[in-house]
Protein backbone atom coordinates (compact mmCIF):
# COMPACT_ATOMS: atom_id res chain seq x y z
CA UNK A 1 0.00 0.00 0.00
CA UNK A 2 1.40 3.38 -0.90
CA UNK A 3 2.57 5.60 1.89
CA UNK A 4 0.15 8.71 2.23
CA UNK A 5 1.80 10.42 5.22
CA UNK A 6 4.03 13.67 5.42
CA UNK A 7 7.52 13.69 3.26
CA UNK A 8 10.84 15.11 5.19
CA UNK A 9 12.08 17.85 3.48
CA UNK A 10 15.89 18.12 3.72
CA UNK A 11 17.94 21.16 2.50
CA UNK A 12 21.67 21.50 1.92
CA UNK A 13 23.60 23.23 4.17
CA UNK A 14 27.45 24.51 4.05
CA UNK A 15 27.53 26.74 7.01
CA UNK A 16 25.40 28.20 10.00
CA UNK A 17 24.09 30.88 7.75
CA UNK A 18 22.67 28.21 5.49
CA UNK A 19 20.80 26.69 8.22
CA UNK A 20 19.63 29.79 9.47
CA UNK A 21 18.17 30.59 6.02
CA UNK A 22 16.34 27.08 6.01
CA UNK A 23 15.67 26.86 9.82
CA UNK A 24 11.93 27.80 9.87
CA UNK A 25 10.73 24.69 6.90
CA UNK A 26 13.08 21.88 6.76
CA UNK A 27 12.79 18.74 8.67
CA UNK A 28 16.14 17.22 7.91
CA UNK A 29 19.28 19.19 6.40
CA UNK A 30 22.79 17.22 5.30
CA UNK A 31 26.10 18.91 5.44
CA UNK A 32 29.37 17.40 4.67
CA UNK A 33 33.27 18.46 6.37
CA UNK A 34 36.77 18.50 4.17
CA UNK A 35 37.75 15.27 2.75
CA UNK A 36 35.00 12.62 2.96
CA UNK A 37 32.43 14.79 0.55
CA UNK A 38 31.93 15.62 -2.77
CA UNK A 39 31.35 19.24 -2.15
CA UNK A 40 34.64 19.31 -0.11
CA UNK A 41 35.10 23.12 -1.20
CA UNK A 42 32.06 23.94 0.29
CA UNK A 43 32.07 22.95 4.03
CA UNK A 44 32.33 25.59 6.82
CA UNK A 45 31.54 22.69 8.94
CA UNK A 46 34.62 20.96 10.34
CA UNK A 47 34.88 17.52 12.66
CA UNK A 48 35.90 19.76 15.58
CA UNK A 49 32.72 22.22 15.63
CA UNK A 50 30.12 19.28 14.13
CA UNK A 51 28.71 18.55 17.82
CA UNK A 52 28.02 22.53 18.18
CA UNK A 53 26.30 22.30 14.60
CA UNK A 54 24.47 19.29 15.60
CA UNK A 55 23.35 20.46 18.64
CA UNK A 56 22.12 24.00 16.43
CA UNK A 57 19.77 21.79 14.52
CA UNK A 58 18.39 19.86 17.36
CA UNK A 59 17.53 23.22 18.91
CA UNK A 60 15.56 23.61 16.06
CA UNK A 61 14.38 20.21 15.91
CA UNK A 62 16.17 19.76 12.39
CA UNK A 63 17.72 16.26 12.00
CA UNK A 64 21.08 16.51 10.89
CA UNK A 65 22.67 13.75 8.16
CA UNK A 66 26.65 13.97 7.45
CA UNK A 67 27.32 13.09 3.85
CA UNK A 68 30.15 10.81 3.91
CA UNK A 69 30.61 9.85 0.31
CA UNK A 70 33.65 10.71 -1.69
CA UNK A 71 36.08 7.99 -2.94
CA UNK A 72 38.26 6.29 0.27
CA UNK A 73 40.99 5.63 -0.43
CA UNK A 74 43.53 3.14 1.50
CA UNK A 75 45.29 5.93 3.03
CA UNK A 76 42.43 7.89 4.04
CA UNK A 77 40.97 4.76 6.45
CA UNK A 78 42.29 6.04 9.69
CA UNK A 79 40.80 9.46 9.37
CA UNK A 80 37.61 7.75 8.33
CA UNK A 81 37.68 5.92 11.38
CA UNK A 82 38.35 9.11 13.41
CA UNK A 83 35.38 10.54 11.47
CA UNK A 84 32.79 8.05 12.12
CA UNK A 85 33.59 8.18 15.95
CA UNK A 86 33.48 11.53 16.22
CA UNK A 87 29.95 11.83 14.36
CA UNK A 88 28.39 9.08 17.00
CA UNK A 89 29.66 11.24 19.44
CA UNK A 90 28.18 14.46 17.73
CA UNK A 91 24.67 12.86 17.69
CA UNK A 92 24.35 12.74 13.83
CA UNK A 93 21.04 11.72 12.90
CA UNK A 94 22.33 9.63 10.31
CA UNK A 95 25.38 9.10 7.75
CA UNK A 96 24.75 9.28 4.23
CA UNK A 97 27.50 6.71 2.59
CA UNK A 98 28.05 4.56 -0.15
CA UNK A 99 31.65 3.38 -0.14
CA UNK A 100 31.73 -0.29 2.09
CA UNK A 101 34.55 1.07 4.22
CA UNK A 102 31.93 4.06 5.04
CA UNK A 103 29.18 1.77 5.72
CA UNK A 104 30.96 -1.15 7.69
CA UNK A 105 32.84 1.77 9.66
CA UNK A 106 29.59 3.65 9.92
CA UNK A 107 27.76 0.32 11.73
CA UNK A 108 31.13 -0.08 14.06
CA UNK A 109 29.87 3.09 15.86
CA UNK A 110 26.12 2.01 15.39
CA UNK A 111 25.34 5.11 13.02
CA UNK A 112 21.91 4.99 10.96
CA UNK A 113 23.07 4.90 7.51
CA UNK A 114 21.70 6.31 4.00
CA UNK A 115 22.57 4.94 1.30
CA UNK A 116 23.93 8.29 -1.34
CA UNK A 117 22.73 8.62 -4.47
CA UNK A 118 26.33 7.74 -5.73
CA UNK A 119 25.51 4.02 -5.21
CA UNK A 120 23.34 4.74 -8.73
CA UNK A 121 20.51 2.52 -6.55
CA UNK A 122 18.31 1.55 -9.16
CA UNK A 123 15.96 -1.16 -8.36
CA UNK A 124 14.36 -3.61 -5.72
CA UNK A 125 16.93 -6.01 -5.67
CA UNK A 126 19.82 -3.40 -4.88
CA UNK A 127 17.90 -1.45 -2.60
CA UNK A 128 17.47 -5.48 -0.48
CA UNK A 129 20.77 -5.39 -0.52
CA UNK A 130 21.45 -2.42 0.90
CA UNK A 131 18.81 -3.43 3.67
CA UNK A 132 20.94 -6.44 4.50
CA UNK A 133 23.46 -4.07 5.07
CA UNK A 134 21.73 -2.15 7.47
CA UNK A 135 20.44 0.82 5.69
CA UNK A 136 17.53 2.55 6.73
CA UNK A 137 16.95 4.77 3.81
CA UNK A 138 18.43 4.23 -0.02
CA UNK A 139 18.63 7.67 -2.36
CA UNK A 140 16.93 6.43 -5.45
CA UNK A 141 19.72 6.95 -9.01
CA UNK A 142 18.46 10.36 -10.52
CA UNK A 143 17.70 8.68 -13.83
CA UNK A 144 15.30 6.74 -12.58
CA UNK A 145 11.25 8.03 -13.77
CA UNK A 146 8.52 8.09 -11.28
CA UNK A 147 6.76 4.86 -12.60
CA UNK A 148 10.49 3.14 -11.74
CA UNK A 149 10.40 4.86 -8.46
CA UNK A 150 6.86 3.83 -7.80
CA UNK A 151 7.84 0.19 -8.30
CA UNK A 152 10.50 0.02 -6.12
CA UNK A 153 8.52 1.94 -3.59
CA UNK A 154 5.45 -0.63 -3.77
CA UNK A 155 8.13 -3.73 -3.31
CA UNK A 156 10.02 -2.41 -0.39
CA UNK A 157 9.25 -1.15 3.48
CA UNK A 158 12.76 1.09 3.12
CA UNK A 159 13.05 4.53 3.24
CA UNK A 160 13.33 5.92 -0.10
CA UNK A 161 14.27 9.40 -0.85
CA UNK A 162 14.67 11.51 -4.16
CA UNK A 163 15.68 14.75 -5.30
CA UNK A 164 13.25 17.53 -6.04
CA UNK A 165 15.38 20.59 -6.94
CA UNK A 166 18.77 21.71 -7.55
CA UNK A 167 21.64 20.70 -10.16
CA UNK A 168 22.01 18.12 -12.30
CA UNK A 169 25.08 16.20 -13.16
CA UNK A 170 25.71 14.87 -16.68
CA UNK A 171 27.35 12.01 -15.50
CA UNK A 172 24.92 8.83 -14.09
CA UNK A 173 25.23 9.30 -10.24
CA UNK A 174 27.57 11.90 -10.26
CA UNK A 175 30.49 9.07 -11.44
CA UNK A 176 32.48 11.72 -13.09
CA UNK A 177 35.91 11.64 -14.78
CA UNK A 178 35.96 14.96 -16.65
CA UNK A 179 37.48 17.33 -14.14
CA UNK A 180 40.03 14.84 -13.10
CA UNK A 181 40.78 14.12 -16.47
CA UNK A 182 41.21 17.94 -17.74
CA UNK A 183 42.04 19.62 -14.11
CA UNK A 184 43.32 17.04 -12.26
CA UNK A 185 40.68 17.80 -9.45
CA UNK A 186 38.06 14.53 -9.00
CA UNK A 187 34.62 14.85 -8.88
CA UNK A 188 34.55 12.05 -7.14
CA UNK A 189 36.99 13.38 -4.24
CA UNK A 190 34.81 16.49 -3.83
CA UNK A 191 36.63 18.67 -5.82
CA UNK A 192 34.83 19.16 -9.23
CA UNK A 193 36.12 22.16 -11.75
CA UNK A 194 32.47 20.93 -13.81
CA UNK A 195 33.90 21.54 -17.15
CA UNK A 196 30.29 20.49 -18.56
CA UNK A 197 29.34 24.24 -17.61
CA UNK A 198 32.29 25.57 -19.74
CA UNK A 199 32.26 26.39 -23.39
CA UNK A 200 33.09 23.49 -25.88
CA UNK A 201 33.72 24.17 -29.38
CA UNK A 202 32.47 20.50 -31.51
CA UNK A 203 35.46 20.37 -34.54
CA UNK A 204 36.30 17.40 -36.82
CA UNK A 205 40.12 16.25 -37.36
CA UNK A 206 40.31 18.81 -40.35
CA UNK A 207 39.72 21.86 -37.81
CA UNK A 208 36.00 22.79 -39.11
CA UNK A 209 33.80 23.72 -36.64
CA UNK A 210 30.39 22.09 -36.58
CA UNK A 211 27.30 23.66 -35.88
CA UNK A 212 25.94 22.87 -32.79
CA UNK A 213 22.70 23.65 -30.52
CA UNK A 214 24.76 26.39 -28.45
CA UNK A 215 27.81 26.82 -27.02
CA UNK A 216 27.09 24.91 -23.31
CA UNK A 217 26.19 21.29 -24.80
CA UNK A 218 27.21 19.31 -21.61
CA UNK A 219 25.45 21.88 -18.94
CA UNK A 220 22.02 20.24 -17.62
CA UNK A 221 19.20 22.41 -16.86
CA UNK A 222 18.13 22.16 -12.96
CA UNK A 223 15.69 20.30 -11.31
CA UNK A 224 12.30 21.68 -10.26
CA UNK A 225 9.35 19.64 -9.38
CA UNK A 226 7.41 21.74 -7.19
CA UNK A 227 4.57 21.97 -9.40
CA UNK A 228 4.56 18.22 -9.41
CA UNK A 229 4.70 17.32 -5.09
CA UNK A 230 1.27 15.68 -5.31
CA UNK A 231 2.36 13.43 -7.58
CA UNK A 232 5.39 12.71 -5.70
CA UNK A 233 3.88 12.62 -2.75
CA UNK A 234 1.52 9.60 -4.20
CA UNK A 235 4.26 7.89 -5.00
CA UNK A 236 5.23 7.47 -1.32
CA UNK A 237 8.20 8.75 -1.23
CA UNK A 238 9.90 9.47 2.12
CA UNK A 239 11.92 12.37 2.00
CA UNK A 240 12.56 14.83 -1.03
CA UNK A 241 16.06 16.60 -1.26
CA UNK A 242 16.88 19.90 -2.57
CA UNK A 243 20.39 20.32 -3.83
CA UNK A 244 22.38 22.96 -3.62
CA UNK A 245 25.70 22.95 -0.81
CA UNK A 246 27.26 25.04 -3.21
CA UNK A 247 24.79 27.70 -2.54
CA UNK A 248 23.87 31.02 -1.32
CA UNK A 249 22.03 31.55 1.93
CA UNK A 250 18.95 32.49 -0.19
CA UNK A 251 18.87 29.75 -2.23
CA UNK A 252 18.67 28.01 0.69
CA UNK A 253 15.51 30.21 2.15
CA UNK A 254 13.94 30.51 -0.74
CA UNK A 255 13.90 26.88 -2.49
CA UNK A 256 12.92 25.28 0.95
CA UNK A 257 10.59 27.95 1.45
CA UNK A 258 8.90 27.27 -1.75
CA UNK A 259 8.86 23.45 -1.10
CA UNK A 260 7.37 23.83 2.23
CA UNK A 261 4.83 25.37 1.12
CA UNK A 262 4.09 23.04 -1.25
CA UNK A 263 4.02 19.85 1.09
CA UNK A 264 1.98 21.91 3.46
CA UNK A 265 -0.36 23.13 0.82
CA UNK A 266 -0.97 19.54 -0.51
CA UNK A 267 -1.51 17.74 2.95
CA UNK A 268 -4.47 20.65 3.58
CA UNK A 269 -5.97 20.62 0.29
CA UNK A 270 -4.99 23.98 -0.62
CA UNK A 271 -2.11 23.53 -3.25
CA UNK A 272 -3.40 25.01 -6.84
CA UNK A 273 -1.88 26.50 -10.01
CA UNK A 274 -1.99 29.98 -8.58
CA UNK A 275 0.48 28.80 -6.17
CA UNK A 276 2.68 27.25 -8.42
CA UNK A 277 2.99 30.16 -10.57
CA UNK A 278 4.19 31.56 -7.32
CA UNK A 279 6.49 29.27 -6.25
CA UNK A 280 7.77 28.83 -9.89
CA UNK A 281 8.84 32.59 -10.02
CA UNK A 282 10.71 32.89 -6.60
CA UNK A 283 12.57 29.53 -7.43
CA UNK A 284 13.63 31.48 -10.85
CA UNK A 285 14.50 34.76 -8.85
CA UNK A 286 17.44 32.86 -7.01
CA UNK A 287 20.20 31.06 -9.09
CA UNK A 288 19.21 28.44 -11.21
CA UNK A 289 20.50 27.23 -15.07
CA UNK A 290 16.87 26.88 -16.02
CA UNK A 291 14.57 24.34 -15.19
CA UNK A 292 13.63 20.97 -16.41
CA UNK A 293 11.76 18.08 -14.96
CA UNK A 294 14.76 15.63 -15.00
CA UNK A 295 14.28 12.38 -15.78
CA UNK A 296 10.70 11.57 -13.36
CA UNK A 297 8.54 11.85 -16.45
CA UNK A 298 10.96 10.93 -19.61
CA UNK A 299 14.73 10.33 -20.42
CA UNK A 300 15.73 14.23 -20.86
CA UNK A 301 16.44 15.63 -24.74
CA UNK A 302 17.85 18.69 -26.03
CA UNK A 303 15.20 20.82 -23.67
CA UNK A 304 17.07 19.31 -20.92
CA UNK A 305 20.23 21.31 -21.73
CA UNK A 306 21.13 24.72 -21.52
CA UNK A 307 22.80 25.53 -24.50
CA UNK A 308 23.32 29.14 -24.39
CA UNK A 309 23.74 29.92 -20.94
CA UNK A 310 26.00 28.00 -17.87
CA UNK A 311 25.59 30.35 -15.46
CA UNK A 312 23.13 31.83 -13.35
CA UNK A 313 19.57 32.40 -15.04
CA UNK A 314 17.93 34.06 -12.61
CA UNK A 315 16.06 37.09 -13.46
CA UNK A 316 17.65 39.02 -9.70
CA UNK A 317 21.29 39.32 -9.06
CA UNK A 318 23.25 40.08 -5.47
CA UNK A 319 25.01 43.34 -5.93
CA UNK A 320 27.88 43.64 -2.86
CA UNK A 321 26.99 47.39 -1.51
CA UNK A 322 29.59 47.20 1.20
CA UNK A 323 29.91 45.57 4.79
CA UNK A 324 28.46 45.94 8.63
CA UNK A 325 31.39 47.52 10.40
CA UNK A 326 28.92 47.47 13.87
CA UNK A 327 25.43 46.39 15.10
CA UNK A 328 23.55 47.52 17.75
CA UNK A 329 21.48 45.35 19.49
CA UNK A 330 19.49 47.83 21.88
CA UNK A 331 18.06 49.37 19.08
CA UNK A 332 18.05 46.18 16.02
CA UNK A 333 20.44 48.66 14.07
CA UNK A 334 23.34 47.62 11.59
CA UNK A 335 26.07 50.34 10.51
CA UNK A 336 26.82 49.68 6.85
CA UNK A 337 30.22 50.91 4.99
CA UNK A 338 29.19 51.44 1.15
CA UNK A 339 32.52 50.52 0.14
CA UNK A 340 31.44 48.99 -3.00
CA UNK A 341 27.91 50.68 -4.11
CA UNK A 342 25.02 52.62 -2.93
CA UNK A 343 21.96 51.24 -1.36
CA UNK A 344 17.83 53.30 -1.24
CA UNK A 345 15.76 53.21 0.59
CA UNK A 346 12.80 50.64 -0.54
CA UNK A 347 15.48 48.45 -1.54
CA UNK A 348 15.62 44.71 -0.78
CA UNK A 349 18.40 44.04 1.22
CA UNK A 350 20.76 40.77 2.20
CA UNK A 351 22.97 40.64 5.09
CA UNK A 352 25.30 37.54 5.00
CA UNK A 353 28.05 36.34 7.20
CA UNK A 354 29.17 32.64 8.70
CA UNK A 355 26.39 32.60 11.07
CA UNK A 356 24.29 35.20 9.69
CA UNK A 357 21.48 35.38 6.85
CA UNK A 358 18.96 38.46 6.89
CA UNK A 359 17.05 39.36 4.60
CA UNK A 360 14.29 42.52 4.60
CA UNK A 361 13.81 45.69 2.77
CA UNK A 362 15.15 49.19 3.70
CA UNK A 363 12.34 50.93 5.87
CA UNK A 364 14.69 53.96 6.52
CA UNK A 365 18.37 55.15 6.04
CA UNK A 366 20.24 57.09 8.29
CA UNK A 367 23.39 59.17 8.39
CA UNK A 368 24.03 60.98 11.65
CA UNK A 369 20.47 60.24 12.94
CA UNK A 370 19.39 61.69 9.80
CA UNK A 371 16.69 60.35 7.58
CA UNK A 372 17.91 59.87 3.96
CA UNK A 373 16.49 58.59 1.09
CA UNK A 374 19.70 57.40 -0.65
CA UNK A 375 23.17 55.97 0.30
CA UNK A 376 26.26 56.82 -1.95
CA UNK A 377 29.05 55.06 -2.47
CA UNK A 378 31.40 55.62 0.45
CA UNK A 379 29.59 56.77 2.78
CA UNK A 380 28.58 55.07 6.34
CA UNK A 381 24.43 54.54 6.66
CA UNK A 382 22.46 53.14 9.56
CA UNK A 383 19.56 50.39 8.67
CA UNK A 384 17.20 48.74 10.76
CA UNK A 385 17.11 44.95 11.30
CA UNK A 386 15.69 42.37 12.84
CA UNK A 387 18.04 40.19 13.85
CA UNK A 388 21.74 40.31 15.06
CA UNK A 389 24.23 40.83 12.26
CA UNK A 390 27.96 41.12 12.66
CA UNK A 391 30.96 43.08 12.43
CA UNK A 392 32.60 42.13 8.67
CA UNK A 393 29.35 40.27 7.44
CA UNK A 394 28.60 41.30 3.71
CA UNK A 395 25.67 42.97 2.26
CA UNK A 396 23.81 42.84 -0.55
CA UNK A 397 20.96 44.56 -2.59
CA UNK A 398 18.88 42.17 -5.50
CA UNK A 399 18.77 44.01 -8.43
CA UNK A 400 16.77 43.30 -12.00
Amino acid sequence: MVKTKKPELMCPIRDLASLEACKDYADAVYFGVADFSLRANANAIREENMGQFVAKCHSYKIKAYLTVNAVVYEGELKALDRLMKKTKTAKVDAVIVWDPAAIRLAKKYGLKIFISTQANVSNTETVEFYKKLGAKRVVLAREMNLEQIKAVRKKTKIEIETFVHGAMCMAISGRCILSSYLYGTSANCGFCAQPCRKEWVLSDPEGNQLVTEGKYFLSAKDLCMVEFIPELVKAGIDSFKIEGRRRDPRYIEVTSRCYREAIDSYFSGTFSKEKVVQWRKDLESVYNRGYSTGFYFSVPGKEGISYEKADNASVHKKKLVGYVTKYYPKIQVAEINLNHAGINQGDEFIVEGAETYWRGQVATLQINRENIKHGKKGERVAIKVEKIVRAKDKVFILTL
